[in-house]
């Protein structure tokens, strides 16, 4: 089992990390929300919030993180989500050639963009979601429905309070965070992060549990090694629980010399 300090592999929805570009989250009455799936598309398509629930649902884990997550930092999170599966509303609707870039657009004016062939990948299962942990979404985090797109950070995916999806070219729309000088692409990078000992923890000598969390998404972690200052480096032990959205606690006994903990970081 982890040992004490480590996050739980599935974040509770009010633990979940919240980054926004308003200060007030939008209060949004479902009975007259709709959503428009437009743009380079056959069929333009309009959904109320009870015909988006009527359609097959499904449920998968998914990891997301914040591009702006410091090293050891909160800014990512495990949930299961509930949702509708964004290909074939884009089937339903028709994509046409030439359309390769996905824009999504909140109710709060917030866009984001991502190459449309990432969304029609078979390996992965982008999604309109409109539960989190088995609850409908909770307005903090995008409720009636928000996207939700392994394997991208969220500012070039994760529409919260999702009012339009439109089909277009990637040379054609800049979406909110790119204007500001952003990268267009935003794969999420292989990470990991030590939760136990914390950061500056006095630590006795002989062995010591190291704890924390490795995450891919939607490429899952296979392998993590752990080295002491200039020491080499040492497996670890993955808990099975790691195929649950490509996030995995990571486990640890390594021999150390008493001291200060110190949690490496770029050029360390």
């Amino acid at each position: 089992m982890p040992g004490r300090g480590v996050t739980p592999i599935v974040i509770p929805n009010d633990s979940f990390y919240q980054i926004d570009t308003e200060l007030l989250v939008p209060q949004v009455d479902a009975s007259g929300w709709q959503l428009k799936v437009d743009g380079m598309v056959d069929h333009p398509l309009t959904f109320t919030y009870p015909q988006l629930l009527a359609m097959p649902l499904f449920e998968q884990y998914v990891t997301l993180a914040c591009v702006s997550n410091p090293i050891g930092g909160p800014l990512i999170g495990n949930t299961l989500w509930t949702g509708v599966h964004l290909k074939k509303v884009l089937a339903e609707a028709g994509v046409q050639p030439g359309a390769t870039q996905i824009v999504g657009r909140s109710l709060d004016g917030f866009t984001v963009g991502f190459p449309t062939a990432w969304a029609l990948d078979p390996a992965r299962e982008p999604m309109i979601a409109v539960g989190m942990n088995g609850a409908p979404l909770p307005a903090e985090h995008g409720y009636p429905a928000r996207l939700i797109v392994a394997g991208l950070y969220g500012y070039v995916s994760a529409t919260k309070w999702l009012s339009e999806i439109e089909l277009t070219t990637l040379e054609a729309f800049n979406a909110y965070w790119v204007n500001l000088g952003w990268a267009k692409d935003g794969p999420i990078l292989t990470e990991s992060r030590i939760d136990h000992p914390a950061d500056g923890a006095a630590l006795a000598a002989g062995l010591v549990d190291i704890d924390g969390l490795a995450w891919a998404p939607d490429r899952g972690v296979e392998k993590v090694e752990v080295a002491i200052d200039n020491g080499p480096w040492q497996a670890t032990l993955l808990e099975p629980r790691h195929l649950q959205g490509d996030l995995g606690p990571v486990v640890a006994a390594l021999a150390g010399d008493p001291g200060q903990a110190h949690h490496p970081g770029p050029g360390d």
